[in-house]
């Protein structure tokens, strides 16, 4: 399992916080997001559209809480999900790099794009414990996942943890390149 990042545990930031700081970094480097959620249904575009001015950087999203939307709307592999289901870092790459192909526009690409999937409970998924979770991320330079991570806590604490540290890893992302 994937350690929670340490900036994250040690933090006394509100999901807010985050999303404000990554909102803002996204509109000082002229960078747009595209989102696709499936155990935080929705938690993630809440997150970052509750921030003034988001509209600058947020394209838009898809909540693919049915499988067969993964598959139809963000191109996730069929036969990936058959073989490991859908609570897999593959599953959350793939969804980020569907986030940001179907939230493209007129030609122009979007910067980045997030996944995330995993299971919040109260039963397990596809034999995966409640709590693991994986987060993907598309993005200029390519797209990565990380976890598994093992949330703790009832279904609501393992979504905010996910959305918090999803949030987190892009703004390290962004912060990490260099811009005008």
């Amino acid at each position: 399992m994937e350690p929670v990042s340490p900036k994250v545990q040690r933090s006394t930031e509100t999901v807010y916080d985050i999303a404000s700081d990554l909102v803002k970094k996204l509109k000082d480097a002229g960078q747009t997001l595209g989102v696709a959620e499936s155990l935080t249904a929705g938690g993630v575009m809440a997150a970052i559209t509750s921030v003034s001015g988001a509209s600058t950087v947020f394209r838009g999203g898809v909540v693919s809480y049915a499988t067969p939307l993964k598959e139809k709307l963000l191109g996730v592999d069929g036969g990936l999900i058959a073989l490991e289901g859908v609570i897999h870092a593959d599953v959350a790459k793939q969804m980020a790099e569907g986030a940001r192909r179907i939230t493209s526009i007129d030609g122009n690409e979007t910067t980045w794009g997030i996944g995330t999937t995993g299971v919040a409970g109260p039963g397990t998924q596809d034999n995966k414990p409640v709590g693991m979770v994986y987060i993907g991320i598309a993005g200029p330079s390519g797209t990565r996942a990380w976890g598994p991570f093992n949330f703790p806590g009832a279904r609501e604490q393992i979504r905010e943890a996910t959305i918090i540290e999803a949030l987190h890893r892009l703004r390290e992302l962004v912060s990490a390149i260099p811009h005008d």
